[in-house]
């Protein structure tokens, strides 16, 4: 979300290695911001979780449309927001660097590991440019992060990315490699994110938004109920071009503009809903980053170990319960105690990596103070 998923949300003084200090931060905090990163990776972990009750009930099937078709462009676009200030200064660098970089190559790595252990394959490949699951999210999120000065650059970002967009979905020949469709495929949320202000967010919190959100919601749920016999997820992955779902390639100069505004609508009834206000969970979102690297051990563990096979899970009252405990895990592994564990992967300092900012680079003279001419 924000920044890299668990950074503050608002724009607190920072000192010059781009952090936030902590008092100011804390006391500063858009509650607003923090809930719907909560509740946003809370989308996410029900999205996983339901995924493989849809292959026998089609209200879960609905669900699970629903929700894909606005959850990974809702991430996308409150990350853009907050990456409006990234402009290349070192202080930002590092944060990137330590933030994104080291957290991806440390997951990444230690999926590798455990799929190996779970499926008994110890020859399964390490490849750092094909980012395995929920992965593929922080590489994107470091190209877009990058690029973004070139974005704030442009007179027309968003038509740009979806050009872009629009090129890889119908490019079958793009390639895999650094998840470069999904990349390309969620670009414009970001870009779109980056051309927000505050007050756009404000103008979506009035009740006449979300009382016009509600039927749009239900509108929504309804027709993917309807079309969830024949309507294929992939579509709303982007994971590869157009033709993957059986279609020509020139389908998706049409498809790729059409799921943009309707995720864009979805994100926007989302976010008017959202709370304004402290509430219980507001503080967990500043953990969703480790929600979202974490939560993919528990879900890969359920498809290896065949967790769904019990009948009883594909009844009402199964789908009710593994929504619940995805709930629940979500919020445990966003909480305090389990921050505490894992900040050395997700949040590493690593000041022994960088210099500090009165340190003079090698081979530099430091410079003299210049003092006043005399008058």
């Amino acid at each position: 979300m924000p920044h890299d998923l668990s950074a503050p949300a608002p724009t607190a003084p920072r000192d010059g290695l781009g952090a936030a200090p902590a008092k100011a931060a804390s006391a500063r905090r858009d509650p607003y911001f923090d809930n719907a990163k909560y509740l946003t990776i809370v989308l996410v972990a029900c999205g996983h979780a339901w995924e493989p009750l849809t292959h026998g009930s089609r209200f879960a099937t609905a669900a699970y449309l629903t929700v894909y078709a606005f959850h990974m462009p809702a991430f996308a676009l409150v990350s853009g927001y907050f990456s409006r200030s990234f402009d290349m200064a070192p202080g930002r660098v590092r944060r990137l660097l330590t933030s994104v970089v080291v957290p991806y190559l440390v997951f990444e790595t230690a999926y590798t590991l455990f799929y190996r252990w779970a499926q008994d394959d110890p020859g399964y490949p390490l490849s750092l440019l094909d980012p395995w699951y929920v992965m593929w999210f922080l590489l994107a999120l470091f190209i877009w992060r990058i690029t973004t000065p070139l974005w704030l650059m442009l007179r027309h970002p968003v038509l740009v990315a979806m050009a872009l967009a629009v090129l890889a979905a119908v490019s079958p020949d793009l390639g895999g490699d650094i998840s470069i469709q999904r990349v390309l495929g969620f670009l414009p949320f970001f870009v779109l994110g980056l051309t927000l202000r505050a007050e756009h967010f404000e103008r979506l919190r009035t009740w006449r938004v979300r009382l016009f959100a509600l039927p749009v919601g239900a509108a929504a749920l309804v027709t993917a109920y309807l079309v969830a016999p024949w309507f294929g997820a992939g579509w709303l992955y982007h994971r590869g071009s157009v033709t993957g779902q059986g279609v020509p390639n020139w389908v998706g100069l049409f498809t790729t503009p059409a799921l943009f505004c309707l995720a864009l609508v979805l994100t926007a009834c989302f976010l008017s809903w959202v709370p304004g206000r402290h509430l219980w969970c507001t503080a967990l979102g500043a953990g969703t980053m480790y929600g979202y690297l974490l939560h993919g051990f528990v879900i890969k563990a359920s498809r290896f170990w065949d967790w769904y096979d019990h009948p009883w899970l594909h009844t009402a009252l199964g789908e009710l319960a593994v929504t619940a405990t995805a709930v629940g895990l979500v919020t445990a592994l966003c909480s305090a105690p389990v921050r505490r564990v894992f900040r050395f992967a997700v949040e590493p300092r690593m000041e022994w990596m960088f210099r500090r900012r009165d340190e003079v680079p090698p081979g530099r003279t430091p410079r003299t103070p210049r003092t006043p001419k005399d008058a």
